[in-house]
């Protein structure tokens, strides 16, 4: 491993993972700096959910290690929020028959103090306006744009340094997925380290950091100000089956 890759926050080598023994994700190199916007785009059944779920330790890890802040980890989902990283699922998965408060307040359950819970909650209303225009609404109640929201402000009552985001976009229309790509980087710049996998192309017009994976490995990835115009090539290839590239390093 680089010097450089010891230092960066979120650390994957050689990361193989999947279900009850039935390998997903081989040999995935992940390398995420402290403070950066990653993407990690590909197609369905390509293994992002995977990837996100391992790191986590909520998918079996077959091989290869998980780094934060250069210390290895487990497979403790637990140890994992100690560590600052938290995850928002596909699907959002809010408590529908709770408020729109009572769903952020069980993001800080678990190692939040009171007093830092009202600052929190202060930075979600500021990210998100329209989480506090309907904060005594229950959740079911609301669109799926302002679910996305909540999901994202539940998690981020966490107090995370680092946040996992599946699919964001899933299953939202087109104007209000470009509304919250650019809220999700409003997040990125209030301190927060991304990692955000996605089919949509158009985030990527944000990220930092760029990767494609196909099939269960990683083809392609790196910093976008580096390597930017061979990554984009080669996820225009892997989408519309453009065949004009070359392989990217990390």
């Amino acid at each position: 491993m680089t010097d450089q890759r010891r230092e960066d926050l979120l650390v994957t080598e050689s990361l193989d993972a999947g279900y009850a023994g039935v390998p997903v994700l081989r040999g995935i190199d992940l390398s995420v700096p402290t403070g950066s916007l990653a993407v990690v785009l590909g197609a369905n059944g390509a293994g992002k959910t995977t990837l996100l779920r391992s790191i986590m330790g909520l998918a079996e890890r077959h091989g290869g290690t998980v780094r934060v802040a250069g210390e290895e980890c487990g497979h403790d989902p637990v140890d994992m929020l100690a560590r600052g990283v938290v995850m928002v699922p596909e699907g959002r998965r809010l408590f529908g028959d709770l408020t729109v408060d009572e769903n952020l307040e069980t993001g800080a359950l678990v190692g939040v103090a009171t007093a830092r819970r009202s600052e929190l909650r202060d930075m979600v209303f500021d990210l998100f306006p329209r989480v506090r225009e309907r904060v005594d609404q229950r959740a079911r109640t609301l669109s799926g744009g302002e679910q996305q929201m909540v999901a994202i402000g539940r998690a981020l009552m966490s107090d995370p340094s680092t946040l996992l985001i599946d699919e964001a976009s899933l299953g939202l229309a087109p104007v209000i997925v470009d509304d919250l790509f650019d809220m999700i980087a409003d997040v990125n710049r209030a301190g927060i380290t991304v990692v955000a996998v996605e089919q949509n192309l158009a985030v990527l017009d944000l990220a930092s950091h760029g990767y494609l994976l196909e099939q269960g490995r990683m083809r392609a990835g790196g910093s976008m100000e580096t390597h930017g115009a061979q990554i984009r090539a080669l996820i225009t290839e892997a989408y519309l089956g453009v065949d004009d590239t070359k392989e990217v390093g990390a």
